[in-house]
């Protein structure tokens, strides 16, 4: 997966609004189309734009939508707070770092699921939570969460 220069001049030029250019808003786009950051086109940003590539590096780990490391096209995120954690989320997690293979932190080898621990959120009466692609699923449990991943794998399947 590499931008070419090519690429990423097309990107920069049809974000240039009145001769201005949102470093947010290219990476916005890099991180949907690549689901990361990746370092060759974070290099090609910083020549072109004539901005020092620490200072891309800067804004790219300041926020917490981006990622400099290859992620899944499925986010999974399980809640480890209080309110999850004693209504059984390190169980929902054990069951899906067993199916995936994977811990959380990590993303699966043929880049379908990233897994992920959060500590709270916010839907405490419902936990355990977990929150696949931005939908919650509240009152999570080892059955529920093999049938959402079975559901990730007959989505990767059908593309």
């Amino acid at each position: 997966m590499r931008m070419s220069a090519h690429d990423v001049g097309r990107l920069i030029h049809d974000h240039d609004v009145a001769g201005s250019v949102s470093l947010i808003s290219l990476l916005s786009e890099i991180q949907v189309r690549y689901h990361y950051l990746p370092h060759n086109t974070l290099v090609l940003l910083s020549e072109m734009l004539d901005i020092p590539l620490s200072q891309i590096y800067s804004v790219a780990t300041f926020y917490n939508t981006f990622s400099l490391k290859p992620s899944g096209v499925h986010l999974v995120r399980v809640c480890l707070g209080t309110a999850c954690h004693v209504r059984g989320a390190p169980r929902v997690l054990d069951r899906l770092e067993r199916k995936l293979a994977i811990h959380a932190g990590e993303t699966t080898r043929d880049r379908n699921v990233t897994l992920e621990t959060v500590n709270c959120l916010g839907a405490c009466a419902l936990g355990p939570i977990t929150v696949i692609d931005n939908v919650y699923n509240g009152q999570m449990d080892i059955a529920k969460a093999d049938r959402l991943l079975k559901n990730l794998a007959r989505d990767a399947e059908r593309k």
